[in-house]
């Protein structure tokens, strides 16, 4: 087990009053059951389970004990996304964006929910995708971006049954393909970036229709996405584009570069937390500085936190917290009303990044009041308690890369 808290400082008054991602294997047929599936048993309260990639396949871990519930193998490089249903992750694969139900789930009937676990299976249900890039589920609706044809294919995130067809989609391509994203919307409109294989800077507004209403051009190299309270941002090499109340703003960054181009917002803070990185020549940059960004206010503050971290460090805690995992092994909270690092619990020994994004390095992802944290380097998944600092450690049987919560 790890150290636990270097110190317990409390948050603000204003932050505790205040309080979102492929390779391998053949493709399948879109509509086929799943596989190697068991009948599911009713449970008295839900059981919660997380997805980890390995060289070679994917666990599924129980969120509460750590146990490993199942081990899929499945060849290659795989990397994971929530589906939106609290109950499937998608896998990116060759052949597309493939169904992992983790074999746990919660119905509400009236007054009453009930809790089902089961065992989990790499289903058959497959969208087919040339380059399944990134995977987006917001107001109901899941959208899958094909950067090898610009193609969205749009779902009722409730609608993925393991049992049954794929849901009814709806498809949008864009004028050309590109490493792009799309976000839809509550009245039905989508936000989705432009481009096409040699820049991209553009992120438009269509509506029910898919009739263009508003645009920006003022993000180069748009990357990523992030939802705060009633934003949607998106990250430029010269700061972020954020969309509220129908209009798109740009925050410019205070360098000539600076690129943001992985994000981490929460419904309950108007600020996110983005990477911040300011060198265009490096092959590997390690930044030790974060960007803050107030949708309200178009503002950029950035923070030092005197050690690097990684694209796969950045999550929120429950009460809106900016969590980031440094390479000095401590899991960093921030206020972001007032950019103050409020804590730092450490997790892990130090590490550094590798040279290669798709090789094993540390990754967080939060659910709740709990933190998940993989050690590659000991083949170890930690849960951190945000509340109180307390670690519980768990061994797995193999290497984890990716983690990914439905």
């Amino acid at each position: 087990m790890k150290p636990i808290h270097h110190g317990s400082l409390a948050l603000s008054a204003a932050l505790a009053a205040a309080l979102v991602a492929g390779c391998s294997s053949s493709p399948q047929p879109a509509d086929a059951a799943p596989i190697n599936a068991a009948p599911a048993v009713e449970v008295t309260s839900p059981e919660p389970r997380l997805a980890l990639t390995y060289d070679g396949g994917i666990l599924v871990v129980d969120a509460t004990e750590l146990d490993i519930v199942a081990n899929l193998p499945l060849d290659g490089f795989n990397r994971l996304g929530p589906a939106g249903d609290d109950r499937h992750v998608f896998v990116s694969t060759a052949g597309g964006f493939r169904a992992l139900d983790t074999g746990s789930w919660s119905d509400a009937h009236g007054d009453h929910s009930h809790h089902f676990a089961g065992t989990p299976a790499l289903t058959d249900l497959t969208f087919p995708a040339d380059k399944p890039g990134h995977i987006v589920a917001h107001a109901g609706t899941t959208a899958l971006f094909d950067d090898g044809t610009g193609n969205i294919a749009l779902f009722d995130s409730d609608e993925l049954d393991p049992s049954g067809p794929r849901p009814d989609t709806d498809t949008y391509t864009t004028p050309d393909a590109h490493h792009g994203v799309a976000v839809p919307l509550e009245d039905g409109s989508l936000l989705v970036t432009e481009g096409d294989g040699e820049s991209r800077s553009s992120v438009v507004l269509l509506d029910v229709d898919r009739n263009e209403v508003a645009r920006t051009d003022e993000c180069t190299g748009v990357h990523g996405e992030a939802v705060a309270a009633d934003s949607v941002v998106f990250g430029c090499e010269d700061g972020m584009v954020t969309f509220r109340d129908g209009t798109f703003t740009k925050v410019t960054a205070p360098d000539p570069y600076g690129r943001l181009g992985n994000q981490a917002g929460s419904d309950e803070s108007p600020i996110v937390l983005g990477d911040y990185k300011t060198d265009p020549d490096a092959e590997l940059e390690r930044p030790e500085r974060v960007a803050l960004v107030d949708t309200r206010t178009a503002q950029m503050k950035l923070v030092d936190l005197g050690t690097s971290y990684t694209f796969r460090s950045l999550g929120r805690g429950p009460h809106g917290e900016a969590l980031v995992l440094g390479t000095d092994g401590a899991l960093h909270v921030i206020d972001p009303e007032t950019g103050d690092v409020v804590d730092r619990i450490a997790v892990l020994d130090p590490w550094t990044e590798p040279d290669e994004w798709q090789s094993p390095r540390p990754a967080l992802e939060v659910q709740g009041h709990t933190a998940y944290v993989t050690d590659p380097a000991n083949d170890e998944l930690h849960a951190v308690d945000l509340e109180s600092g307390g670690i519980r450690t768990t061994t797995l049987p193999h290497t984890p890369n990716e983690i990914s919560i439905p």
